[in-house]
């Protein structure tokens, strides 16, 4: 017999973390695959629904696993190395994701209806994201309750009216590994990145009833991670194959931004276009305001509860926003690469550590683990950085290296000779 309050919950918990990875960035990356993608995009949605979708939910049910923070991801390593780690992912937050809302917000709300400049729009939208940052209001949660629902019903007449369209052709992919492209590009995301901030947060922050036991708060957040999951692949391969379609349509160096845009004014019109950019800039917006008010939390907590740090990191971020946000969406895409390819292989391996077992996870495992991919991101990260002659005679010695994934097999190696060693000298001890 089904069990419908159980079952209640866990939709309501599925939507939560639905809307925690439906960032109003993510909308501008997958119609963009499917126009590059062509006839092979099932192969690159399947890529870019491992990194943007499987990892950060896995991400959510390490955390409902650890009930802990994002320190306790790493603290297997060491506390030192958790304590950097944690010091670089939120640098990263306040220089990548959280400017680039201001972009999105700029070339999708601002430019098309409006002769400023995006230093202006990044200049204002930093000033009142400093505002209620400071205020800490809860519009901004109340808003939140109804953008997701807003922009998902857009969405999916975008999607709808899309594939009902016959189109003439399909382009030829121009992916030469259309499955890595995808991959790849889910790391732009920065979901993975998000789980494992916000994620114990959200864990910790659910209304479980005070009988519910650590077993079943477990099954409720895995069954509500695949709801969730479920959700973000319908939307996403939807938009993925909506770009395929349409891609006759959009101009050879059209931007993620752009294809988005007319993608909605082929299918919605003007008006629906107008009403899918105000959504998408108030999501941004609350976005933008999470990342900062998140960050500012973080060192406010690691000097001691100091409402001066909590201001002064707040003055950092938007400062960082107001600078890095006035570059078009393209731009930051770009310079976040590097920064992307260090850090986002090391995230991923502690996720999948910490949901395994602790026979197969013990601080030795994390230890060899993090450090082999630390040692192999390096060649990845370097790649976008210089271009060196002596850097591409390394990475032709590294199965997958070409691919930027070089760290991919060595960790799995790893992995399988720590674990086996240790399992071993149990056994015989």
């Amino acid at each position: 017999m089904i069990n419908v309050s159980k079952t209640k919950e866990i939709f309501i918990i599925g939507f939560a973390l639905f809307s925690m990875f439906f960032g109003a960035g993510n909308l501008i990356l997958p119609p963009f695959l499917g126009v590059q993608a062509g006839e092979s995009w099932s192969l690159v949605t399947l890529g870019f629904f491992v990194t943007a979708v499987i990892i950060p939910i896995i991400g959510i049910m390490a955390h409902a696993r650890l009930q802990g923070t994002m320190f306790d991801f790493g603290k297997k390593v060491s506390p030192i190395f958790s304590a950097v780690y944690c010091l670089f992912v939120y640098a990263i937050s306040i220089t990548l994701p959280a400017p680039r809302t201001a972009s999105v917000t700029h070339e999708m709300a601002i430019a098309p209806f409006f002769g400023t400049s995006s230093l202006v729009t990044s200049t204002i939208y930093f000033a009142l994201v400093f505002i209620f940052v400071m205020n800490r209001s809860k519009i901004l949660n109340i808003l939140g309750k109804f953008l997701t629902p807003l922009i998902i019903i857009i969405l999916l007449a975008v999607i709808f009216i899309g594939i009902t369209t016959n189109p003439e052709s399909i382009n030829p992919s121009t992916f030469k590994t259309p499955f890595v492209s995808g991959l790849l590009e889910g790391y732009q995301t920065f979901d993975a990145i998000g789980a494992v901030v916000i994620g114990g947060v959200l864990v910790i922050s659910m209304n479980f009833n005070k009988a519910t036991t650590f077993e079943i708060k477990k099954e409720l957040i895995t069954k509500a991670g695949i709801v969730a999951g479920i959700g973000l692949l319908m939307i996403y391969a939807g938009l993925i194959y909506s770009g395929v379609l349409f891609s006759d349509s959009f101009e050879a160096n059209a931007t993620r931004t752009e294809i988005l845009t007319s993608l909605s004014t082929q299918t919605l019109g003007n008006i629906g276009t107008t009403f899918l950019s105000v959504l998408v800039a108030l999501a941004c917006f609350t976005t933008g305001v999470g990342i900062v008010t998140g960050t500012s939390d973080y060192f406010k907590g690691l000097f001691h509860n100091s409402q001066k740090a909590y201001t002064i990191t707040a003055i950092i971020g938007c400062v960082l926003g107001v600078l890095i946000g006035q570059f078009d969406v393209q731009y930051i895409i770009v310079i976040a690469l590097p920064a992307l390819m260090f850090i986002y292989p090391i995230t991923i391996v502690l996720i999948l550590l910490n949901v395994l077992p602790e026979k197969f996870a013990s601080p030795t495992v994390f230890k060899a683990v993090v450090g082999v991919t630390f040692l192999f991101s390096i060649p990845d990260f370097l790649k976008f950085v210089i271009n060196s002659e002596k850097l591409t005679g390394i990475q032709s010695y590294i199965p997958f290296s070409e691919h930027s994934l070089g760290w991919v097999l060595p960790a799995f190696l790893i992995f399988v000779f720590v674990t086996s060693l240790e399992n071993f000298s149990r056994k015989t001890s």
